[in-house]
């Protein structure tokens, strides 16, 4: 079961369904298969028009691969990814690149995401030149309006990347990723490389900016604090598999999965009085989702908390 918004008549913008994702590993001479990497396992949710859908968790738990594997960058073994009602697994190459241009990534390195031999103008406008969209004095009016949006000056476009810092650079990102007016943006990890001030001003604009233009955003992250900001409901994942599910407040206020109360002991708390006595840190590594190849994954029913909370009964072994 998957939870829906207050409002029930409202359509998802995209519809996972038991998506698979795994990756042989070769060895010797010829290459041969000797293990798999499960590593997104039976995934399934919605995301509305306008809503932030936050998907957390420790490195390695897959949820960077469920964001690849959304955008056909890594292609999945079975499952279902609708967008607006469109089937994506399989979907023909007019498709896909319409859903290129509505669904867009902001990375986690800012750095490397822009070309260093690429002013910030060339960065802007290409997308859009790719897509016809206009004259070049169109599309460099269109390109002083992105900068405009993340809060930067138009002098900045005849600039090249290494003059920027992190922040700005990321708000360059965020800018290039609306210059085709998407209605999904998937940030993978957006914020994790900036300090905490610049982090808390990016995430601010990028809840501005989705109010504004009522992007449904996917939210990845590995940062409980963040995720409590930013999010409207909040998926857990563990091990490739979603284990928990639900409105930010529920899953916040009452976590049921243990691996989720682990997620969120790591979270500081400023005031010494409201600090949980005996917190204790995770010091224990997610396990390897390498299995052999004739393992056969047991996958356990969502247990339903509320009617937008959902928890997984057991750990996928």
């Amino acid at each position: 079961m998957i939870p829906t918004p207050t409002d029930a008549s409202t359509k998802p913008l995209v519809e996972v369904r038991d998506l698979v994702t795994r990756f042989d590993l070769r060895a010797g001479v010829l290459g041969r298969p000797t293990g798999r990497v499960h590593a997104v396992e039976k995934v399934s949710f919605d995301i509305f028009p306008g809503e932030t859908l936050a998907l957390v968790g420790e490195s390695g738990c897959g949820k960077s691969t469920v964001a690849r594997s959304i955008m056909q960058l890594d292609k999945p073994q079975s499952g279902s990814v609708r967008f607006d009602g469109v089937e994506m697994i399989g979907a023909s190459r007019k498709a896909m690149a319409s859903f290129r241009r509505e669904a867009q990534m902001v990375f986690q390195d800012p750095f490397s995401s822009l070309n260093p031999r690429m002013t910030i103008a060339q960065a802007l406008i290409d997308p859009m030149r790719v897509h016809r969209l206009g004259s070049s004095r169109v599309l460099r009016s269109r390109a002083a309006e992105l900068l405009a949006k993340v809060e930067l000056a138009p002098e900045h476009l005849e600039r090249y990347p290494h003059a920027f810092s992190g922040g700005q650079r990321q708000r360059i990102c965020i800018a290039r990723s609306l210059a085709l007016k998407p209605r999904l943006i998937i940030a993978d990890e957006a914020v994790a490389s900036l300090d905490v001030t610049i982090q808390a001003q990016v995430i601010n604009l990028l809840m501005d900016l989705q109010q504004e233009m009522r992007i449904a955003l996917l939210f990845i992250s590995h940062d409980m604090a963040v995720v409590e900001r930013i999010a409207h409901r909040v998926a857990v994942m563990y091990l490739g598999e979603i284990v928990e599910i639900g409105d930010r407040r529920s899953v916040f206020s009452n976590p049921q999965h243990s691996y989720t109360r682990k997620l969120l002991a790591t979270v500081p708390v400023a005031d010494p009085s409201r600090r949980p006595i005996g917190r204790k840190p995770i010091v224990d590594e997610i396990p390897s989702a390498v299995r052999p190849l004739n393992f056969v994954p047991i996958h356990h029913p969502m247990r339903e908390v509320t009617s937008t909370h959902f928890v997984r009964e057991a750990s996928p072994a």
